[in-house]
């Protein structure tokens, strides 16, 4: 019974803690105006060409400087991962790297549109396939966990 509790315990804590997550993603990708997210301008911006975004903030690194370049190349694979490891930790049908992968890429696809119609940031391709690789890299670090887990005595 107390080992019960203390699993039930622990799926409530796992699940307050992607809610947070979610939370601060939300945040950070629709109203930080430290991150450029302004109501102010109304326009739209989007990117649909692959890897033209990627190519330009590398090809201009020097000119935009370290942090800019970082923030967006590097904050958009580090975003998803979080995502990519709380998915297959919590629901057991995303256990499947396939399926970790098509909700990642979802999400991401969900977050450049509400941005593309919301006029909030911009609607970039690159995004996605960033935010996707942030998914797959945090599922990679799930699978580790569990192979370490299992390996462990009691594990």
């Amino acid at each position: 019974m107390k080992k019960e509790n203390t699993r039930k315990l622990l799926y409530a804590l796992k699940i307050l803690l992607f809610a947070a997550y979610l939370a601060l993603l939300c945040y950070f990708l629709f109203f930080a105006e430290s991150m450029g997210r302004s109501f102010t301008e109304r326009t739209y911006h989007y990117n649909l060409r692959p890897f033209k975004e990627i190519k330009r903030f590398w090809e201009h690194r020097e000119a935009l400087g370290f942090w800019s370049v970082t923030l967006n190349l590097a904050g958009n694979v580090v975003a998803f991962i979080p995502f990519g490891m709380f998915l297959p930790w919590l629901y057991g049908q995303c256990r499947r790297f396939s399926i970790t992968v098509f909700f990642s890429f979802e999400l991401s696809l969900f977050v450049e549109i509400t941005q593309l119609v919301l006029k909030v940031g911009s609607f970039d391709v690159d995004d996605i396939l960033l935010n996707t690789l942030g998914g797959i890299l945090g599922f990679l670090g799930y699978r580790i966990y569990v192979s370490i887990r299992r390996r462990m005595p009691g594990g």
